[in-house]
């Protein structure tokens, strides 16, 4: 299971640089199934921004092939573009958050998601053998609730279909006039009705 935390740093006057890089700081990804993810939520000014000044939020972070620095924010302390919300993702560190115009403050926040231990993941695929063997220790060959669900759900539609089936295969020999098995001779009854 992967561990979520917050996730803040803040940008002003000559700190106008931050980097995410937990893998730097020890937690390094060769521990982790699934290793960090950043996910970035909001940029909001700080009460102590300058009114009227425009700050701009830069980042900087890896793309597929290269790397990529690209504003994310524009804010403007007195009017409504004071914060905005951001639904960003960054699966690969380092990530650098540059305050590349503007003097802050420049709240930004999120979550930094980080894999479960690959130890947890080991124990995790013992736990889903031993869940097997079990089972088909039990009943023979192992089966899934959901499977044994379905095939149950199956079988019953398929003998319903068979029923109608023979239901309607009876309909139109009740109809037909039935023959004496002794003599090979439709019965004086059943005559009546064919003939009507």
């Amino acid at each position: 299971m992967a561990d979520e935390y917050f996730f803040a740093l803040t940008l002003k006057g000559k700190n106008t640089n931050e980097v995410w890089d937990p893998e730097a700081k020890g937690a390094g990804a060769e521990d982790y199934q699934g290793g960090h993810k950043l996910i970035i939520k909001q940029a909001l000014l700080g009460p102590g921004a300058t009114e009227g000044e425009v700050n701009v939020i830069q980042v900087e972070a890896m793309t597929w092939k290269d790397s990529v620095k690209i504003p994310i924010a524009t804010l403007k302390a007195g009017g409504a573009n004071n914060q905005v919300l951001l639904d960003l993702s960054f699966p690969d560190p380092p990530v650098t958050f540059t305050l590349i115009q503007g003097s802050g403050p420049v709240h930004i926040v999120g979550h930094h998601l980080i894999g479960g231990p690959i130890e947890e993941f080991d124990e995790m695929d013992e736990m889903e053998e031993e869940m097997i063997e079990d089972d088909e220790g039990e009943e023979g060959a192992f089966l899934g609730k959901s499977v044994k669900f379905k095939l149950r759900k199956r079988l019953g539609n398929f003998i319903a279909k068979k029923l109608e089936e023979e239901e309607d295969d009876e309909e139109p020999k009740s109809k037909k006039a039935k023959t004496n098995s002794v003599k090979g001779k439709t019965s004086a009854k059943n005559n009546t009705k064919a003939k009507k």
